[in-house]
């Protein structure tokens, strides 16, 4: 399984096959964030399953990553890491979309965005968050978060 520890609450990686369901268990994971469009979570026969929320955003310059599911996701992310359980946000390739949603958690959690951005390049080969349409929804993100985001995460 390709993963990477960002953080000890964070993990961004590749789509997990079910196979993997059970590292994952293993690594303390209590949330899975799905953000591909192309292809949801696949299905988890253990008991109990693990928890999924799945985001359907493309990876296209032409169709950014809705606030909406960055709110979302960081909700859900927040929820689970005061539980003491770990969160894995992923993509295809665990390049953009999964770390535009694990940065917007670091956001959440007080890093500032540069660090955020810097932490997940350093410890994340081949995550691109800089790339423009990305870095884009991640300043963005911030800049809503600064102005009062964190009490509207439901909406």
């Amino acid at each position: 399984m390709d993963y990477s520890e960002i953080t000890p609450d964070l993990l961004i990686g590749r789509t997990p096959k079910v196979a993997d369901y059970t590292l994952l268990r293993q690594l303390g994971v209590g949330l899975v964030i799905n953000m591909r469009f192309e292809r949801p979570p696949y299905p988890d026969i253990h008991n109990p399953p693990l928890h999924f929320l799945w985001l359907p955003a493309f990876d296209s310059p032409f169709f950014p990553i809705p606030m909406r599911f960055l709110r979302s996701g960081v909700k859900a992310a927040l929820a689970t890491i005061d539980k003491g359980r770990r969160v894995y946000t992923h993509c295809a390739a665990g390049a953009h979309r999964g770390v535009a949603m694990g940065a917007a958690i670091l956001i959440a959690q007080g890093y500032p965005v540069e660090e955020a951005i810097g932490i997940i390049r350093q410890r994340r080969r081949g995550a691109d968050p800089n790339i423009w349409y990305i870095r884009n929804r991640i300043l963005k993100f911030a800049q809503e978060w600064e102005r009062g985001g964190r009490t509207t995460l439901a909406g």
